[in-house]
């Protein structure tokens, strides 16, 4: 009977991860292709499509970090049951929903963060004060780094003496050296390495110094010619180019940093309790994501790209660069993050660089208060959730 109610609960987590992650799929991958779609670069089906590969994709490759955060890192002395863990993630998917049919905004990386330490402290568990404050650090320079970023790219987007045949290029440069440099578990590396990327795996291949540099430089420049070729042909098809390629690229990264939110609860319960791979685990919350992706996405592509046309593509640009860079660094220290969070920033920052129109003092207002709201009580819905679950269901 034991065993019954055992496997009954690992089939409820695995469902309510499943959930949590089609929701994540369906919500959080939107805007990379949104500009390209309102530029007329690709069409809404194709990018649904690409969405869900390139997300999954980044989920399998990228997401362990984040997953091994939200799933131990948060509490300290007891380990995540199954009960436990379907009550975190249902605490963070009712947070989502609420979002969705009322137009809040509730990020997602605050839900669940603050469900699971509801969860953890509800099962006797002790706060790790020194990750709050390393999560925190990090959230609260989210903000300003992704708007100062926004602000800087469409400056030099805006520039006169900067002709579009060089900036988007440089742009393009950047993002290809960070992606020489991202964090991939596909891509093998020395025993001991810190570090799985192209050019970690080219330093391996050539062990000299300066190795690492050389390939990120060789990535950037080849990404730089790239599509300055395609801008001095077009100008109008270089930038449609670069929509489609930086869309892609974001998204990868998307699926990479918001997969750790649906499998961190479950981190426990396949690793030790079930004795599967990580991998296992990522993959639940890959197929999670495809099938939201695929099914979810194009009505609101067809949505936000309405709204991205309205920006303009310098600003569409100047709020998704700083999206790919700053979700690529919360990767690599394993700090989840909200995408939406990212980008509703990015856009503000690419918005001030035009002058304030725009961009509304009160719903900046409003949507940090809600920030703020939805990490408090989620913490608060995740620890009395848990007590329900376990009174009526008992310890398992």
């Amino acid at each position: 009977m034991a065993d019954a109610v055992f496997w009954a609960l690992v089939a409820l987590a695995t469902v309510t991860g499943l959930v949590t992650a089609w929701a994540l799929g369906a919500n959080s991958n939107s805007p990379p292709f949104a500009p390209a779609i309102g530029a007329n670069a690709i069409s809404t089906m194709r990018a649904a499509f690409l969405i869900g590969i390139l997300a999954a994709l980044g989920a399998l490759t990228q997401g362990g970090s984040i997953s091994e955060t939200v799933g131990a890192g948060l509490i300290d002395g007891v380990q995540i049951t199954s009960l436990a863990a379907t009550a975190g993630l249902l605490t963070a998917t009712l947070f989502m929903a609420f979002g969705v049919y009322t137009g809040y905004p509730v990020p997602a990386a605050f839900a669940t963060t603050g469900a699971m330490v509801g969860v953890g402290l509800s099962l006797g568990g002790a706060p790790v004060f020194d990750t709050y404050r390393r999560i925190a650090t990090f959230w609260v320079l989210v903000p300003p780094v992704s708007g100062g970023l926004a602000y800087l790219t469409a400056t030099l987007l805006r520039r006169d003496d900067v002709p579009e045949t060089v900036g988007v290029p440089l742009l393009a440069a950047v993002v290809g050296g960070i992606v020489a440099n991202a964090e991939l578990s596909v891509i093998p590396s020395p025993v001991g390495a810190t570090q799985n990327s192209i050019a970690g795996f080219a330093a391996m291949l050539v062990p000299l110094p300066g190795v690492t540099a050389v390939a990120s430089l060789l990535v950037a420049a080849l990404s730089f010619a790239f599509i300055r070729k395609r801008t001095q042909e077009s100008v109008d098809r270089g930038i449609k180019t670069f929509l489609v390629v930086l869309g892609s690229v974001v998204a990868f990264s998307s699926g990479g940093s918001q997969v750790g939110l649906a499998t961190g609860p479950l981190e426990n319960l396949y690793r030790a309790e079930l004795g599967l791979p990580g991998f296992v685990l990522l993959t639940v919350g890959a197929v999670g994501i495809l099938g939201g992706a695929w099914m979810g996405a194009p009505r609101l592509l067809q949505a936000t790209s309405r709204e991205y046309a309205q920006l303009g593509v310098r600003r569409s640009i100047a709020a998704l660069v700083p999206g790919f860079i700053i979700a690529q660094l919360a990767i690599a220290l394993g700090i989840p993050i909200s995408f939406n969070n990212i980008i509703i920033s990015g856009v503000i920052g690419g918005g001030l660089a035009g002058g304030s129109a725009g961009v509304s003092r009160r719903k900046i207002g409003v949507t940090l208060g809600f920030w703020v709201i939805t990490l408090v009580t989620s913490v608060a819905v995740g620890f009395g959730l848990y007590r329900v679950f376990d009174l009526v269901l008992g310890p398992a």
